[in-house]
């Protein structure tokens, strides 16, 4: 079986064109859906296909690579408008990463918003291989009605609903063909010397060799064929099939990509179901896939047909199937019989940024979501799991809102967990600005030995991102050496919560002077002395709100590089500037720093100002201090809560 990733932004007719090709000549094609991912497989002149639809939502485009694991080529379906061809650049990407052959099919042609060349140079902005013209239309009273084959010559007229009818070429549509023709064909001899030797020479190409000099290219990705048609009407489909028939790789090539030798299998998708538990979708790259023998180093414990359909016994090459019982395996893993390996970088997606606080709706449910979020985490690997440093609540990192929605509903209805959502607040601390002096005895008598001891502490700010210093510069042992670490212990006790309510940094503690009892003192005694100290230290030395300031690398479509400027300034963060990405025709390397607490605000303002298009990553840079109102309405806020 070969396999198609029928990919494209939402609206863009890709269902519609699933549906088309696997009902060319297969009246019962079966279609399972899991998630955002379908799987259509039918026959088209007596050979098995499978064709994976992945859903059109832009942060699905991030999720495009899982797909392109199990797949020998990429069809992209597009929309006839120039202008909405940006809104394919994260699906080109993704395929171009993945190193798949592509077809580009541009769809809904009853309706087109613009020329076709201008379509074509509109997707050229975002492709690094050249996009030829492998179709081009024919036209009555402004409407497409047909299309003329580039390398065939052949005119066919649309029927609805039906296969197109061979016509003779139209005289009208003869001169524009021939400029097409000279046009395709010159791409093409720029990597075939023979062709290029006969195109000098006035030599007309025989056909057959055309074909295969196609069918060459497209596989070794040289160039990107575009075909025309509208899959609602049926038209332009059967083109299409042909083109895949002729050039789409065996399986063996998708192998090749993986870069395996003795991989036999590859796990792409994933899903936790009800009373079968975590079923993985893997596509079998050569012999040996076979129920109770083994797989990612243990046994496979069933195969299923893809709906779930029990029964199963192998996977031939080529072929897809679910795995169940089988714990050992997970997407995203490459397996051999012995052994699972990590994919290459492009089948892993973005970073996930959109960050949930996830809390059981009833509190019986906390154990029982701590272990469905790490099962839906272990089958999703476009998921991610964390903790969060202050609270120890569970962090649920998502590619976006419809994922978000996909997993919430999952939880529901296979955990039956209810639960609630919150953006995740910022770790905010505070410091101090001034250095202080102060001295605190501690004495308690309640009969018999009592507790006894006194520091003198200096308390000053350390450096920015220094933590906690702790030094000591007692004389004449009025601090015995045994005292002196439980001081140190009781100081950073009191840093777990300052006087705004915050963890406390970068401060430095230097015991100076202090007494002891010598029946009275005990580790217990100097430990709260030092903790009493720097909490009746720390509100006199001016404390200061600190809040974390991420350092911000978005992705996004040149053509949108200049509106980020002011997007990041209305977040209140720093642009620190842009460059061309190296990778990828058309995409911007976006830099900013930005507040944590804008985080949440970036997700959705990015998808508003890029169409969706963009995304961004995130670590950690510094500290940076917050004065005035805000402050006071954080810790307030803070408090509250």
């Amino acid at each position: 079986m070969r396999c198609v990733a029928v990919l494209g932004p939402s609206q863009s007719g890709k269902t519609e064109l699933v549906k088309a090709l696997a009902a060319l000549e297969d009246a019962h094609p079966q279609s399972e859906t899991a998630g955002h991912l379908s799987l259509t497989r039918f026959r088209f002149m007596g050979e098995d296909w499978g064709a994976l639809d992945v859903a059109g939502g832009p942060e699905f485009a991030r999720m495009g690579g899982a797909a392109l694991l199990a797949a020998d080529a990429a069809v992209l379906c597009v929309s006839p408008d120039p202008d909405e061809a940006v809104l394919a650049a994260p699906w080109l990407r993704a395929i171009e990463a993945a190193g798949v052959p592509c077809f580009i099919f541009i769809n809904r042609m009853d309706t087109p918003k613009g020329r076709i060349r201008d379509i074509v140079g509109a997707l050229q902005a975002y492709s690094g291989h050249p996009i030829v013209l492998r179709q081009i239309p024919i036209r009555e009273g402004g409407q497409i009605v047909g299309a003329i084959d580039l390398i065939s010559e052949r005119a066919w007229r649309y029927r609805e609903g039906q296969t197109s009818q061979l016509v003779e070429m139209p005289k009208a549509e003869a001169p524009r063909e021939h400029e097409a023709r000279a046009e395709l064909l010159e791409h093409m001899s720029d990597f075939d010397d023979k062709l290029l030797e006969e195109l000098i020479e006035d030599h007309e190409p025989a056909k057959g060799a055309l074909f295969e000099i196609a069918r060459r290219e497209t596989q070794d990705r040289a160039l990107v064929p575009a075909f025309l048609g509208s899959a609602s009407h049926r038209n332009g489909i059967l083109r299409l099939m042909k083109g895949l028939r002729h050039e789409v790789p065996e399986v063996a090539a998708l192998k090749a990509r993986l870069g395996v030798k003795d991989g036999v299998a590859v796990g792409f998708h994933a899903q936790i179901r009800k009373h079968l538990g975590k079923c993985v979708f893997i596509r079998a790259l050569a012999e040996g896939v076979k129920a109770g023998g083994q797989l990612g180093g243990a046994g496979l414990g069933g195969l299923a047909e893809p709906g779930g359909k029990p029964g199963k016994d192998h996977l031939e090459a080529g072929q897809i199937g679910m795995s169940v019982k089988s714990d050992q395996l997970d997407a995203g893993r490459v397996f051999s019989a012995g052994a699972a390996g990590p994919v290459p970088d492009w089948g892993k997606g973005c970073t996930p940024s959109l960050a949930r606080v996830v809390t059981p709706v009833h509190e019986r449910d906390d154990v029982r979501l701590s272990t469905a979020l790490a099962r839906l985490t272990e089958a999703d690997p476009m998921l991610r799991l964390d903790q969060d440093a202050g609270s120890g609540q569970a962090i649920l990192r998502f590619q976006g809102p419809m994922q978000e929605r996909q997993v919430l509903a999952a939880l529901g209805d296979d955990f039956g967990i209810e639960v609630a959502t919150a953006p995740q607040s910022p770790r905010y601390l505070e410091t101090i600005s001034k250095p202080v002096d102060e001295q605190y005895r501690h004495r308690k008598q309640s009969g018999g030995a009592g507790q006894f001891a006194d520091v003198a502490v200096t308390v000053k700010p350390a450096g920015r991102g220094d933590g906690f210093r702790f030094n000591e510069v007692v004389k004449g042992g009025t601090v015995p050496r045994n005292f002196i670490p439980s001081v140190e212990e009781g100081a950073r006790e009191a840093l777990d919560k300052g006087p705004l309510g915050f963890p406390v940094t970068d401060v430095a503690v230097t015991l100076t002077d202090g007494k002891h009892h010598a029946v009275d003192s005990n580790d217990f005694a100097f430990r709260t002395a030092g903790r009493m100290a720097l909490r009746e230290a720390l509100p006199k030395a001016g404390p200061i709100l600190l809040q974390p300031v991420q350092r911000i690398e978005i992705h996004v479509p040149s053509v949108y590089s200049g509106a980020m400027v002011s997007m990041i300034s209305s977040l209140k963060g720093q642009v620190l500037g842009f460059e061309g990405n190296p990778n990828y025709r058309g995409w911007d390397l976006f830099r900013a720093l930005l507040p944590a607490s804008a985080e949440d605000d970036l997700v959705m303002a990015l998808g508003g100002a890029t169409q969706g298009t963009a995304w961004y990553d995130s670590t950690f840079d510094h500290y940076e201090e917050i004065y005035g109102r805000e402050a006071e309405r954080i810790s307030k806020e803070f408090a509250e809560a």
